[in-house]
């Protein structure tokens, strides 16, 4: 990988090194030889292809495609940034090489980059559909194993925040903790007597749940399938002194009624586990 790529990877939050080991086994599920490109195309013919967006949406993926191209030694050049919105029929990348590498590299970029600009584009929807509110879209940890750093990367292409990356880095206070450990506040207080610094977030089911978790001191609560009016409750008794998020029961239809409640944030587990690919093809020129 170059260098040039290395940074592009390192500015977006990823690990170019975990990059290219995912790429290297996404290659390796094609088997080492192609028995339909060797057959027809001798070793030594080149081709030149487009990768064009066949419809509206937010890209997201460009440099990790181009890790796929960098291992395949394909010469590639971006026409868009991650983020960049684009419209059906734009160019994304260019590529040029000996064809048969080109045909190997084909699948692997697409399932990639149509997938994470598939993520990024729904973000966007959501974004959107919450804009003037206050509110923020953030993302779960409903990933694909193996796949979260890039998912979780996408969200921010398409302008949503990420949630914890994993249970190592916060806490986050379910129903089952709260079923073991006989309370939220006894919950809470086991976590912070380990952990004092720790991010804890507390999910909560009723508002009594609520009013005992501001109480114990939660700086972040989860208003876990809570109807707008009851989420509107939520915001004025905390008054400030906690940030909600809005978690379950979530449509894009009813993202904005729930932003205007007055929550911090807005928990949607689909940007990463329901999200379409966006269509992309590559076409030979």
């Amino acid at each position: 990988m170059t260098p040039e790529l290395e940074g592009r990877l390192r500015e977006a939050g990823l690990d170019p090194q975990a990059v290219e080991n995912l790429v290297r086994t996404a290659l390796a599920e094609d088997g080492a030889v192609d028995v339909t490109s060797e057959p027809i195309f001798p070793p030594d013919a080149v081709a030149s292809g487009d990768f064009t967006a066949r419809q509206d949406g937010v890209v997201a993926g460009v440099p990790v495609a181009g890790a796929v191209f960098e291992l395949l030694e394909i010469d590639h050049a971006a026409k868009v940034s991650d983020g960049d919105p684009v419209t059906a029929g734009q160019v994304l990348l260019t590529v040029a090489g000996p064809t048969r590498a080109v045909l190997r590299a084909e699948r692997t970029a697409l399932n990639l980059l149509t997938h994470l600009s598939g993520i990024a584009t729904e973000t966007r929807r959501w974004v959107d559909a919450v804009q003037g509110t206050g509110a923020r879209v953030r993302d779960t940890r409903k990933t694909l194993p193996g796949l979260r750093a890039l998912q979780k990367y996408a969200v921010r292409c398409g302008g949503g925040v990420n949630h914890r990356m994993g249970l190592h880095d916060a806490a986050l206070v379910k129903d089952n903790h709260v079923a073991a450990a006989g309370s939220v506040t006894q919950a809470y207080r086991s976590i912070r007597a380990i952990y004092p610094a720790l991010s804890v977030q507390v999910e909560c089911d009723t508002l009594d749940q609520v009013d005992e978790a501001v109480a114990v001191g939660a700086a972040s609560i989860l208003l876990d399938n809570m109807s707008d009016a009851e989420m509107a409750e939520a915001v004025r008794r905390v008054a400030g002194r906690a940030e909600l998020e809005a978690s379950g029961g979530l449509s894009l239809d009813r993202a904005r009624d729930a932003a205007v409640t007055g929550v911090d944030y807005l928990a949607v587990g689909a940007l990463t586990h329901s999200a379409r690919v966006l269509d992309i093809g590559l076409d030979f020129t």
